[in-house]
């Protein structure tokens, strides 16, 4: 096994395919581990003053391992797409090889004498992966203290084989509102429609981006150019992949609502969504849009449908449950 520290964007010269056949395997395998994702956010979302640390670490044959991407923000390495934008980021290895890249990753960032480093400052790692427990174990040899926090909940919904069977499984309050509501959309004209290949993607893209801004002041505001050009990358690269899923909802050829979701790994991952508190609020065209997507999901036959961080209440009618996500902090002994 060896390890090889890239210093900036040459990472992204490991070829694509290569690089998301690891990913889909990995211990955290979501949309925020591929190729096409971290070159996007380091190319449009990169802070300020920053640089880029790859670790990447093959077997004696050459086989692609590990891909440990962080960036140095005043001495503390974070992984890269930490914060905001990436719900679920992690170490970019197979369960089988994690304990032995993560040690790997460590030997060959304690060696870094330039650029300096104190701490690693890792975001949004899920509850079940094994860097929660592998990392402060390796690192505690070099007694290099360590913290753990709960950063935030993502609520997920596991699906089941029929619509019949999802409704059967919401509160009998909820599933009467929600039958409701969608017989009072079909009988008013609602339609649903999901971007295809042959679309306008960028026009699409740009209509999606609209309906966020008006969705709420803070949404308008977080919409800076950087997240507008993520949004084309990833929705572009996620296309040609088969995983992008753009829903909207409209009446009478005015859009309502919009999801950006990822069809991936066998669950569908609630990315961002948009709304007009103006059109037809109502026929609840955001909660019809919802409704439509997870029986989209149940029809493909996905397992799960993540709506990723916050806990915001109407993910809980849904019948959605916490999943956990966390930060580790760790000193540089």
């Amino acid at each position: 096994m060896r390890t090889e520290l890239i210093i900036g964007e040459s990472v992204f010269d490991i070829p694509a395919a290569e690089w998301d056949e690891l990913a889909a395997r990995g211990i955290t395998a979501t949309p925020f581990q591929t190729h096409a994702y971290q070159r996007a956010w380091w190319t449009h979302l990169q802070p300020p003053d920053t640089t880029l640390m790859t670790v990447v670490t093959r077997d004696d044959d050459g086989r692609l391992l590990g891909i440990g991407c962080f960036y140095n923000l005043g001495g503390e390495l974070h992984f890269t797409g930490c914060i905001e934008e990436s719900d679920y980021l992690d170490l970019i290895v197979a369960p089988e090889h994690a304990e032995a890249v993560w040690r790997a990753t460590w030997d060959c960032l304690e060696q870094v004498v330039e650029p300096r480093w104190s701490a690693l400052d890792l975001c949004n790692i899920p509850a079940d992966s094994p860097t929660l427990t592998l990392l402060p174990a390796i690192a505690q040899p070099a007694n290099a203290p360590f913290t753990e926090t709960l950063l935030d909940v993502c609520p997920v919904i596991t699906l089941p084989e029929s619509e019949e069977a999802y409704l059967e499984s919401l509160d009998s309050k909820q599933r009467r509102e929600l039958t409701r509501k969608m017989r009072r959309a079909e009988g008013a004209g609602v339609e649903t429609t999901i971007v295809g290949p042959n679309s306008d993607l960028a026009a699409e893209i740009d209509s999606f981006l609209d309906l966020l801004q008006k969705s709420t002041f803070e949404k308008r505001d977080w919409l800076n150019e950087g997240r507008r050009a993520l949004f084309h990358e990833v929705g572009r690269a996620a296309l040609a992949a088969g995983t992008l899923q753009l829903m909207f909802t409209s009446l009478e050829n005015r859009r309502a609502a919009a999801l950006f979701n990822f069809d991936y790994n066998g669950r569908i991952w609630v990315y961002n969504s948009g709304l007009d508190p103006a059109a037809f609020a109502a026929l609840s065209p955001g909660v019809v849009l919802t409704a439509e997507a997870i029986n989209e999901a149940i029809r493909l036959g996905r397992r799960e449908f993540d709506f990723m961080r916050g806990d915001e209440e109407y993910k809980y009618r849904f019948g959605a449950a916490d999943t956990k996500i966390y930060r580790l902090h760790i000193e540089r002994a």
